[in-house]
């Protein structure tokens, strides 16, 4: 009975049931809960209020938003979305080559790698690593070991290595290196063009020479190209315009060439050593339109290592330093001279020896007077009293103003940059000041550079005109057409064309029986005055003890054409004199010039007599 009990009340418990007056009175419980006063029932009906305003501002609010994102800012926003999904590319384009007149190469941009070490991720000994990359990197493995003991990563072992041996190196397949590619500017010929083609920094800007005049033509010009991005990030060319990776095959060319620099570089540097000069240059210009041929300067640099160099050899002293030619000069001197009609080729002067002219006396090189001799003779025992004699004739004004036309200190106009102005005296002073003419008519008390000397003779090797020098000849492509040639000033006429051969004749007797001999080449007639001047010093005056030789030619006399200039700074020995150490440098060029242009020899023409020509001349 017990059990039966418990079971019926569990029953009840689980589902009770209600009659039908029970619902009602449960009914009537529920509803007695309700809020039955208006305060309770305004509260209800002000949150319900509440509530759906809150909705409604809310989606009015986003009703605005959407309308002000897809109407007002649908336009900038898509092309927003289109900017993220871009990426903007300026693709690399390498410098254009430069190369000489014969199409070798000058300068070029190769790829190269930056190879760098991890130790900490070396899977062998820094001894067997060091083993096999020494070859490689011109280092000894014992270098190399001292090298990885340094630190764990990132040592830079080499910053160019040449593709060729980057690859052998990769075949290496050595854990723990790293090599990144990047582009470099090469220069085939090392130092041997240093000078007139310069180099190129890291951040591919020229620095010096034709790569820092004529940047603005080496480096192509290439826009910057958008692509898209795909959804992993990978760059694609849907976008890009066709062929904008190519590149034109333009190329700088320069007058220059190659073999001719070669041998006079070697001729200059067989003097400097002989005679343990501090510096020296030579130049060589075709007078017919300026092109210069070979321009060579020592001691010099390679361009390759320019970061090893020292920084006062970047600049070209032959178009940026300045110094007196000394007699080098008397040809230019004579000329003005004649043309002013002041003298006659045929004019005789009285040398003594020596010359007062005001508290000064001036006297030859040689200390020693030639009496009475012709212009010719003053040209080839380079006597200073005959051409303070002639220079006298002319009123100072006419002659200041004929320095002032052949561009005495003025810069000269060329392609090759940082170009120095000569230096002048004062016009006023220049005229007040007898002394002032007098030491002109020698080639000192002014200064120029040695190109724009160059310039100069070569107005009397081409009939009289003044030409513009240069190295640039312009950007042509590879089947030889020219696409942009540099805009040059006309030839200025400074000397008559008789003059001018005059002149020309009278600097050949100082090869044939004058201070020049030594430049004498079988067969060929030459023209050419030496130059044996003091050097002027920084602080006024000149340093003691201190010259500056020098030797310029012109060949043929018989079709004057060709211009060789060299210039020796400080020789040592007593025997250093433009006769002796510039003379034969400029006679090696000339052994090489004449095979390469195709110059005959000269019609067997006897040289004009001279008077005195037995006379023992002085090493000017």
């Amino acid at each position: 009975m017990q059990k039966s009990s418990n079971k019926l009340k569990f029953r009840k418990l689980r589902k009770p049931e209600f009659t039908g007056r029970q619902r009602v009175a449960r009914n009537i419980e529920m509803k007695a809960n309700l809020p039955s006063n208006p305060e309770q029932i305004s509260n209800a009906k002000f949150r319900l209020l509440t509530v759906w305003g809150i909705l409604m501002a809310a989606g009015l609010g986003l009703a605005i938003n959407l309308y002000n994102l897809q109407i007002i800012q649908g336009t900038k926003l898509t092309q927003r979305a289109k900017n993220q999904q871009m990426v903007k590319l300026r693709p690399y384009m390498p410098r254009r080559l430069i190369v000489d007149r014969n199409d070798n190469v000058l300068a070029i941009d190769r790829p190269v790698y930056t190879v760098y070490a991890h130790p900490k991720l070396f899977d062998k000994t820094n001894e067997a690593i060091a083993e096999k990359l020494a070859p490689f990197l011109d280092k000894t493995p014992a270098e190399l070991v001292k090298v990885f003991q340094r630190q764990k990563s990132g040592i830079t072992l080499s910053s160019a290595l040449p593709e060729t041996i980057a690859d052998q190196v990769k075949g290496l397949r050595l854990n723990g290196l790293e090599l990144i590619s990047k582009y470099s500017r090469y220069y085939p010929q090392g130092d041997l063009m240093a000078d007139i083609v310069g180099y190129v920094n890291v951040d591919r800007r020229g620095q010096a020479g034709v790569e820092y005049s004529q940047d603005q033509w080496l480096e192509r010009s290439q826009k910057t190209v958008s692509l898209s991005r795909s959804g992993n990030g990978a760059v694609m060319p849907d976008n890009a315009s066709e062929g904008f990776l190519t590149s034109d095959d333009l190329r700088m060319k320069l007058t220059i060439d190659s073999r001719l620099q070669r041998a006079t570089r070697a001729a200059l540097k067989e003097q400097l050593e002989q005679f343990k000069g501090k510096r020296g240059a030579v130049i060589v210009m075709d007078a017919l339109d300026g092109s210069i041929l070979a321009l060579v300067s020592q001691p010099t640099y390679n361009p390759n290592e320019y970061s090893k160099a020292d920084i006062s050899l970047f600049k070209n002293w032959t178009v940026s330093d300045l110094y007196e030619p000394g007699s080098t000069f008397k040809p230019l001197n004579v000329a003005i001279a004649l043309e002013n009609g002041v003298i006659k080729a045929d004019d005789t002067f009285n040398d003594p020896g020596a010359i007062q002219i005001g508290k000064y006396t001036i006297r030859n090189a040689g200390l020693n007077g030639y009496g009475q001799i012709s212009i010719a003779q003053i040209l080839q025992n380079s006597s200073n009293i005959g051409m303070v004699k002639i220079i006298q004739k002319l009123k100072p004004s006419v002659y200041y103003n004929w320095l002032e036309r052949l561009g005495v200190g003025q810069p000269v106009d060329t392609d090759l940059p940082s170009v120095a102005s000569g230096k002048l005296k004062n016009q006023e002073i220049f005229i007040r000041s007898p002394i002032e003419n007098a030491t002109t008519s020698f080639g000192q008390g002014f200064s120029l550079t040695p190109l724009q000397l160059v310039q100069m003779q070569g107005a009397l090797a081409n009939g009289g005109k003044l030409v513009t020098p240069h190295v640039i000849q312009g950007l042509i492509d590879s089947k030889g057409q020219t696409h942009y040639t540099p805009t040059r000033p006309a030839p200025r006429q400074i000397f008559s064309t008789t003059t001018a051969q005059t002149v020309v004749e009278m600097m050949e007797t100082v090869v044939t029986v004058g201070t020049g001999k030594a430049a004498q080449i079988p067969g060929y007639r030459i023209a050419g005055k030496t130059g044996t001047a003091q050097k002027a010093s920084p602080n006024g005056g000149y340093i003691p003890g201190a010259r500056i030789t020098s030797f310029v030619a012109i060949l043929p006399v018989e079709s004057p054409r060709y211009v060789i200039l060299a210039v020796v700074d400080e020789p040592k020995g007593t025997n250093a004199y433009g006769s002796t150490v510039a003379a034969p440098i400029v006679k090696a060029v000339m052994n090489a010039l004449i095979p390469i242009e195709k110059i005959p020899p000269s019609q067997e023409i006897e040289p004009k007599s001279t008077q005195n020509s037995n006379k023992e001349t002085v090493k000017d």
